[in-house]
């Protein structure tokens, strides 16, 4: 049998409603989205990184920046984000969909390829896994990633009709343990220290966080991983302070 193709699909916009045009703001000579397509292109097992974007001309900059990295667009309604990533895995040709957000800048490519290696071992299993993600209460915030199939995602944008499920795209996939098979989600090899912290950008404090940490990380080590970050936040406990205040938006 044919190896599956594996596609990684972020989504991107520039009206976000904390911080809009945050993914294009600079950090480290480059926009955040820039440091995040090209971090998740090195992740091992991937076959292809899209972009999923709105056809709004306010994304026109996204798209250029994406375009710009060799990065494949997909653009769709702002709205209806699951039927976003189901026109972008077809242009694609996906087999299965790693979905990240493109507000993660500090995304781990060697987590993000533990994510891809866990779900393909549990392909082997009867019936195998529909659908895996990284464990978002044992992690920072920011690290973030989920993998489902293909099919699991066209029957997602097939039959969803709330609209939490079109705008956050997997709510269908993890609400249903009868429909679909969810695998137990990814916890850190040792335990990361602490996993409350925010490495997301939702709000200027966010961005500010983010790009020191960029900014001291890249110069010594451009291929640093998640805990590379964690140990330069016990160097610098004060930058942890930076972005405290912050609150993670949720949905039930």
């Amino acid at each position: 049998m044919a190896e599956p193709r594996i596609v990684a699909i972020s989504q991107a916009r520039m009206t976000s409603t904390r911080l809009p045009g945050k993914v294009l703001m600079p950090a480290a000579g480059k926009p955040l989205l820039a440091h995040h397509l090209e971090r998740l292109g090195r992740t091992p097992g991937l076959d292809a990184v899209v972009l999923a974007t709105t056809v709004n001309t306010t994304d026109d900059p996204v798209a250029a920046c994406a375009e710009a990295l060799g990065v494949t667009v997909f653009r769709g309604d702002e709205q209806d984000v699951l039927g976003r990533f189901a026109g972008a895995a077809a242009l694609a040709g996906a087999d299965l969909v790693v979905r990240v957000t493109a507000d993660c800048p500090l995304i781990d490519p060697a987590l993000v390829g533990r994510l891809i290696a866990a779900f393909l071992a549990g392909q082997a299993d009867t019936p195998p896994l529909d659908y895996l993600s990284i464990d978002s209460t044992r992690f920072p915030r920011g690290l973030d990633a989920e993998i489902f199939s293909r099919r699991t995602l066209d029957e997602a944008a097939t039959l969803a009709t709330d609209p939490a499920e079109r705008e956050h795209v997997t709510p269908y996939i993890y609400r249903r343990p009868d429909r679909f098979r969810l695998g137990t989600a990814l916890v850190p090899d040792t335990p990361a220290d602490p996993a409350d912290q925010r490495w997301c950008v939702d709000e200027p404090a966010d961005y500010a966080l983010v790009r020191t940490m960029l900014e001291a990380l890249l110069p010594a080590n451009p291929g640093f991983g998640w805990q590379d970050c964690c140990k330069l936040l016990r160097d610098h406990p004060d930058w942890v302070d930076i972005n405290r205040s912050v609150r993670q938006k949720t949905l039930h």
